[in-house]
């Protein structure tokens, strides 16, 4: 999938609603991140890793 607009530079994105972070280059269904980039409720982390999004308390999405 490509990274939403705004976003090319980040690998993980978290939803706030429910604290999951999404790896945008390994997730399959897009619909998804189109309506987490929809609802505004969004949060990109620095350094972009899976760790600095765990260190903020999100929990990566189960497949």
């Amino acid at each position: 999938m490509d990274r939403p607009t705004k976003f090319e530079d980040f690998r993980y994105i978290g939803d706030k609603r429910n604290q999951v972070v999404y790896d945008v280059d390994a997730v399959e269904d897009e619909t998804v991140i189109d309506e987490l980039m929809a609802s505004e409720q969004f949060a990109s982390f620095a350094p972009d890793t899976l760790a600095e999004a765990r260190n903020r308390g999100y929990r990566a999405r189960s497949a």
